[in-house]
């Protein structure tokens, strides 16, 4: 089977209905993980085509696509491809994502943002900028974002290793236990439609890229 899209949802109810519906154009299955939101964002998505699952409560965007993956992996599909709920990345690039990916056996492919870091602020900017750094020279591969949620993963790489994080964190150890266990990883240049998300988004820029760092060097120095 070919490839699902994936949206992990909190809180999402101004932005679901708009993401979905343009993500189902593309003409894959897309699966919606409401984690937990109170603002009914799982009522509206039950409204659209598409498979729901609902966390009772919020546990995280890693828990959330950790029930995603499971779901994908249950459904014999060969990939999945994520992207956030608020209406950040642009889901008409999905087909280019999934494509070039499969076409060139990638594990884990990145729609990076890398042109558009001067727009982002804070941590999130400095992160993006010294994390990838350290991650190209560390693991060798092209690694432009390292904090996109835009992301192509191969059912391969996703049966081939534990998943253990539920927060934001969860993506980091994704890449590091991909490069540990001999997956290829890449970045496809894609412009977001909005650069730095802090207005939308629920990521905690202190706690959740201090979550993030902690997870890159633990793995980062086991060899």
């Amino acid at each position: 089977m070919g490839y699902c899209v994936v949206i992990p949802a909190y809180n999402a109810v101004a932005f679901i209905s708009a993401v979905a519906s343009e993500a189902l154009l593309c003409g894959a299955p897309l699966l919606v993980v409401d984690d937990g939101s109170t603002d009914g964002t799982g009522e509206v998505a039950r409204r659209l085509p598409v498979n729901l699952i609902r966390h009772h409560r919020n546990q995280g965007k890693g828990a959330a696509l950790r029930s995603a993956f499971q779901w994908a992996l249950l459904h014999g599909f060969e990939g999945v491809v994520t992207l956030d709920a608020d209406g950040q990345h642009d889901p008409m690039a999905i087909p280019l994502l999934a494509a070039t990916a499969q076409r060139d056996g990638h594990d884990i492919l990145i729609a990076s943002r890398s042109v558009q870091f001067h727009q982002m602020g804070g941590l999130r900017s400095w992160w993006n900028r010294f994390g990838v750094s350290c991650m190209r020279r560390r693991t060798g591969f092209e690694i432009t974002d390292s904090q996109s949620g835009f992301r192509y993963y191969s059912s391969r790489l996703l049966r081939g290793v534990e998943l253990n994080c539920n927060g934001y964190h969860l993506e980091m150890e994704l890449l590091m236990k991909a490069w540990l266990g001999g997956f290829t990883i890449a970045s496809l240049p894609v412009a977001a439609r909005v650069a730095d998300g802090r207005g939308t988004s629920h990521f905690r820029p202190v706690r959740d890229t201090w979550n993030i760092c902690m997870t890159f060097l633990r793995y980062f120095l086991r060899v």
